[in-house]
């Protein structure tokens, strides 16, 4: 409560100097250093906090945070992470000051196009700190990683997943059968495409082992990466326009002959309620997928910034070692702790272990629009 007292009194001399950017900038740093213990009173008098989430587990969120903290509203608006740059962008543009906490992957953009431009502030909670890496406190907070990787239907393919090698995906066996959301309508799945670029020695490495010479590239081509997407769409790749059409096309009981496909691996916590046999294809080469960092941030124009810091102190879980009811919607198969101090869910296919690739955001923001118009024009 003497630091709560000491705040307030330092912002009300900050505003009578007419400092309001220094107030701004002062204040924050201030909050950054509090408990949550000290954060909640303030959190209590601003009364709310909006958090834009890319998961439509934030619901679950709210539930736990109000619970733990009366007196404080969450709101929650679940929309994709392309929708939230945009939506951010324009708010931003027009002065609306509506978000807190932003809740976010699609690190590449997220990094260059609201870091970069002013629109996020990086918080790391201290009573976690020491539990993360450098590389998941900077340039952003990552609570945990997560997918875009090769699934398929445990139920129809009882012995394993139905390919080994991701160039089968181009072949006869699955035209028409492959599908997953188009990649310029989810940054996530752009993202997916880079990675084969960007990895494009072993995307030729894989297609020597499974057609036994090495690849001869199309004209105008620069490398296996780039084949692989042309491949792969000249081969009817289905494209939809949500991630639950993908898991239910994949994963719905009773197929005999269903499509295989790029979705989340977490999204396997809902095969027992919606009816699907989800499995995660990891024995495939030269990789399943892509792993990467969903991130937690202040806005900011956050009208709330004692609430938005308690918010996401509460994302990142509870000093057990399953992260308690903050982190309970994402201690799930699939879902992957940046908390060292949290282990891995029992029912998922251990880190070490797990063969997807991590994305690095700064590679690819380098060439992520090249592949996109790549992908447009392959459709």
């Amino acid at each position: 409560m003497n630091k709560t007292r000491l705040a307030i009194s330092v912002a009300a001399m900050m505003a009578a100097a007419g400092g309001a950017m220094a107030q701004d900038a002062d204040m924050g740093a201030f909050l950054d250093a509090m408990t949550p213990e000290e954060l909640l009173p303030l959190a209590q008098e601003e009364g709310t906090v909006t958090v834009y989430a890319f998961t439509s587990r934030i619901a679950a969120v709210e539930t736990a945070f109000e619970a733990a903290y009366p007196g404080i509203d969450m709101i929650g608006y679940d929309m994709s992470s392309t929708e939230q740059i945009t939506r951010i962008k324009a708010e931003a543009a027009a002065g609306i000051n509506n978000v807190d906490v932003i809740y976010i992957s699609d690190a590449p953009v997220v990094y260059t196009e609201l870091l970069g431009a002013g629109l996020l502030t990086a918080y790391v909670p201290p009573r976690v700190a020491d539990a993360l890496d450098d590389a998941e406190k900077a340039p952003l907070l990552s609570q945990r990683l997560s997918t875009k990787v090769l699934m398929y239907n445990e139920e129809a393919y009882p012995d394993g997943a139905p390919v080994s090698n991701l160039w089968e995906l181009t072949t006869e066996d699955w035209t028409g059968r492959v599908i997953m959301v188009d990649p310029l309508q989810r940054g996530d799945y752009l993202d997916l495409m880079t990675e084969f670029v960007l990895r494009a020695e072993e995307m030729a490495s894989a297609y020597e082992a499974q057609f036994g010479s090495p690849i001869a590239l199309d004209d105008g081509i620069e490398n296996a990466g780039e084949q692989f997407i042309v491949d792969l769409f000249e081969n009817d790749v289905i494209l939809v326009s949500s991630t639950d059409d993908v898991n239910a096309a994949i994963g719905a009981v009773g197929q005999e002959n269903p499509p295989i496909g790029f979705t989340s691996y977490s999204d396997r916590r809902d095969n027992e309620d919606e009816g699907w046999a989800l499995q995660v294809a990891n024995d495939v080469v030269p990789s399943n997928g892509i792993i990467f960092p969903a991130v937690l941030a202040v806005s900011a124009t956050t009208q709330h910034p004692a609430a938005a810091r308690l918010a996401i102190d509460f994302l990142m879980g509870d000093d057990s070692d399953t992260g308690g009811p903050g982190y309970a919607p994402f201690y799930v198969p699939g879902d992957y702790a940046t908390r060292g101090d949290i282990v891995d869910h029992p029912d998922a296919v251990p880190l070490a272990e797990f063969s997807a690739w991590s994305v690095d955001p700064v590679a690819t923001s380098s060439i992520r629009q090249a592949v996109g118009d790549l992908v447009l024009e392959l459709q």
